[in-house]
């Protein structure tokens, strides 16, 4: 296993050629040691949701008409509106002391899904393209990362191969997974023979090396096409009653949907709920967008328990948290300072509330958490290494996380 202090050392002896070839070894040879987990399931709260009117919630003024009730671990109050996530709050690691620098939204994602700021020199891979990487290839046939209603980010330099399968609308069959009009098994297989051709010809003239990604990809595509688990992407299948204990939502056949895909492998499933920009109507739209979370959340949990999946590790985050300052439309406006994220699942230490912010949610006073570290933790829990490394392209050493470390107090 090599190490930053490793690496220094490397580099003063025998000079930057060696470091690379080093890596690039280390790249294919480390593996996944200890996982308490074997799969991810991430629920984006995409456009930054409030901590104040979620997990952290205040008194006084600053609350607004937003209150809070008893969960079923002493001394820890959550909002009224997630009242089935309050009764099992002792399987949930609610991390309160969160706070980054990134309060733009194009660059807190980035963030939050590569453990780096945005830098126009590389592309990051995300700790899904990691964790898709390290994990390798469900044997089922399915990807091994999924983003279920929202597009997520790419591979970064690990190459489009290690990017998600984009599914827009959840709870049903993905568009184009059978033949096209007039092709049949026969026709297809002639097709990819005349591309496997055009891709070498390309390959041979141009020594461009995105054409072994793009092969990789037509790869798994041919292979999701005839997975015979295919239908994990269909909730059809599963009694009407757990479809309504998850909600008649985008975002609760998210969730359904992300339980059936990591039963068949999928390794990283990504699940998005919208609309957490709430600049306007803070208090409605929050209480509404709760009120979709809350049953497909507490669900989900309860179906991974009751389908025998306990090595997956569920993460709740988003861009950032929201101001205590209520603004002249009832809204509150991006806070990076302080806010919340939550772990639920393998290897997680349940039914604690770590970090503190001060009595308006403004600022972290105890036990701050940088998302450096929140990556490293979960990079921890599935058996990855926060200090492995990877070369980009430009022969550069880049690390799963920026100086990430696990959080002990979230390890179970």
């Amino acid at each position: 296993m090599i190490t930053r202090r490793q690496l220094l050392r490397a580099s003063i002896t025998t000079g930057l050629g060696l470091i690379a070839s080093r890596l690039a070894f280390a790249d294919e040879i480390k593996k996944p040691t200890n996982a308490k987990a074997k799969n991810i399931i991430l629920l984006w709260m995409n456009g930054g949701p409030s901590h104040i009117d979620t997990w952290d919630p205040k008194q006084g003024k600053v609350a607004g008409s937003g209150k809070s009730i008893k969960t079923n671990v002493p001394g820890i109050m959550i909002s009224e509106h997630m009242p089935s996530l309050a009764a099992m709050a002792n399987k949930l690691a609610i991390v309160r002391g969160m706070s980054s620098k990134e309060g733009n939204h194009q660059r807190a994602q980035y963030l939050l899904r590569t453990g780096y700021s945005p830098n126009p020199t590389v592309a990051h891979p995300t700790l899904a393209a990691w964790t898709s990487k390290k994990l390798g290839e469900p044997a089922s046939g399915l990807p091994a990362s999924v983003s279920l209603g929202g597009p997520s980010l790419g591979g970064g330099f690990f190459g489009v191969q290690y990017g998600p399968f984009v599914v827009g609308q959840p709870g049903q069959m993905p568009a184009n997974v059978g033949y096209g009009p007039g092709v049949d098994a026969s026709r297809f297989e002639a097709r990819k023979g005349i591309l496997e051709e055009m891709d070498q010809a390309f390959a041979q003239r141009t020594g461009d090396a995105k054409v072994e990604g793009r092969r990789a990809l037509y790869g798994k595509a041919d292979r999701l096409m005839h997975a015979s688990t295919l239908k994990a992407f269909d909730v059809t299948e599963e009694p009407e009653s757990v479809r309504k204990a998850f909600g008649d939502t985008n975002f609760g056949k998210g969730c359904l949907t992300a339980t059936r895909l990591v039963a068949n492998g999928v390794k990283f499933v990504e699940v998005t709920l919208d609309g957490w920009d709430t600049h306007q109507d803070n208090f409605g739209r929050t209480k509404k967008l709760m009120e979709t979370l809350d049953p497909a959340m507490s669900s989900l949990l309860k179906e991974l328990d009751a389908r025998k999946l306990h090595e997956t590790l569920v993460v709740w985050m988003g861009d950032f948290g929201r101001t205590p300052k209520i603004n002249g439309n009832d809204g509150r406006d991006h806070h990076p300072q302080a806010w919340s994220a939550v772990l639920a699942g393998a290897g997680v230490r349940g039914g604690i509330a770590y970090g503190e912010t001060d009595a308006d949610g403004d600022k972290v006073v105890k036990d701050a958490v940088s998302v450096p570290n929140l990556l490293a933790t979960i990079a921890t829990l599935v058996g990855l290494d926060p200090d492995d490394m990877a070369v980009s392209p430009a022969g550069r050493p880049i690390s799963l996380t920026d100086h990430g470390i696990a959080v002990k107090a979230l390890l179970g």
